[in-house]
């Protein structure tokens, strides 16, 4: 059965651009357009579609406050079109908090200098999207948005092993960082673990969200605003410290290394064939040989196995691996990669990822 959209746009000639895209997809039906944010909650509740894709500005009412009242009246997939621009990151992090699922850039040059390759992606989001059910879920600590949403499969993924119980104490001391991957769904569920953590959080983070590079600076802003610890934008040389979580830049690599006896993090262009900008497994990766099997490695909500290659690297050592479980993912790609290899320690809610952290302080 097709995905049902619902494109939402104050352009019309936009609107029509998208429709022809995804209406070109197989797997996908447009029932319907809509011109503005009050447009959208109509048409959502008349149509009730499985997935919308909407833009952020429009007149009448923004994508922003439209988003927060469907997912308070009709949790929907929502994937939201941003400018890739700081102020367009701040309003997607916006629409985000206010439930939306996940989001792409407007211009699709930004997407992939190939238009056939940044319409597959289009249509591939809105498909993994629209087969997925979504539920109204507590909103974000810090923010101001009266509902989130998160989004599920209706039923476990063939194979995918049951959660895990470890009961096993979680003590920070026995590691020496802690090394978090994420993408769809990322920015919430990161925002969600971190404000858990207090101040005196005893060891350094390495965050790695797939972001365009005009993102990272206002979401790690956004971070470190929300939360006891510290977070910035990683800039190359900078040292990791206990309570500083470091997010790798957009567009670019965070590598790991030991150099005078400090461990610090190297920005490297990204190499040739390497998908990701920042990269999980890039990461993961060159922290093996400097922590050993001295890290707690977390893979979270995102599509894809992005995390998998570098978790097996560090698992090898004795590090310790926990992956959000399906229930609470926006998708379950990467943690299940994860739980599939028979890495992962631990299988949680995302819930209970931060106050496990907090409370092995």
């Amino acid at each position: 059965m097709a995905v049902r959209a619902l494109v939402v746009d104050d352009s019309g000639f936009f609107r029509r651009r998208i429709v022809e895209i995804l209406d070109a997809d197989p797997g996908i039906e447009v029932v319907g357009t809509a011109a503005n944010g009050q447009e959208a909650i109509d048409e959502a509740a008349r149509l009730r579609p499985d997935v919308i894709v909407m833009d952020i500005e429009m007149p009448v009412m923004d994508g922003i406050t439209a988003v927060r009242r469907i997912m308070a009246r009709q949790p929907t997939p929502i994937l939201m079109f941003s400018s890739l621009t700081f102020e367009g990151a701040k309003a997607t992090l916006d629409a985000l908090d206010a439930g939306a699922a996940d989001f792409l850039p407007k211009r699709f040059e930004d997407i992939s200098r190939d238009q056939q390759e940044a319409r597959q992606v289009l249509c591939r989001r809105v498909r993994t999207l629209g087969m997925r059910r979504v539920r109204p879920a507590p909103a974000v600590p810090g923010t101001a948005a009266p509902a989130a949403a998160r989004a599920a499969t209706t039923a476990p993924a063939a194979g995918a092993p049951p959660a895990r119980v470890d009961r096993s104490p979680v003590r920070m001391r026995d590691f020496r960082a802690v090394l978090i991957g994420t993408s769809t769904g990322g920015p919430v569920a990161l925002q969600k673990v971190l404000t858990a953590l207090p101040a005196n959080f005893p060891l350094p983070l390495l965050l790695v969200q797939h972001m365009p590079a005009s993102f990272t600076p206002a979401f790690a802003q956004r971070l470190d605003s929300l939360c006891a610890i510290r977070v910035k934008e990683a800039a190359d040389g900078d040292v990791l410290q206990p309570g500083l979580a470091l997010l790798a830049p957009g567009g670019l690599q965070m590598v790991v290394e030991s150099r005078g006896g400090q461990q610090r993090v190297r920005i490297v262009e990204s190499e040739a064939g390497q998908h990701y900008r920042p990269c999980v497994d890039v990461t993961f990766k060159s922290a093996a040989p400097v922590f050993g099997g001295q890290v707690l490695a977390i893979i979270m909500t995102g599509m894809g196995a992005d995390g998998r290659e570098g978790v097996r690297a560090l698992k090898q050592l004795g590090a310790r691996v926990w992956a959000q479980d399906e229930e609470s993912c926006v998708v379950y790609g990467m943690p299940a990669a994860v739980a599939e290899a028979g890495l992962a320690d631990r299988i949680l809610p995302l819930s209970q990822i931060g106050p496990l952290m907090a409370n092995g302080v």
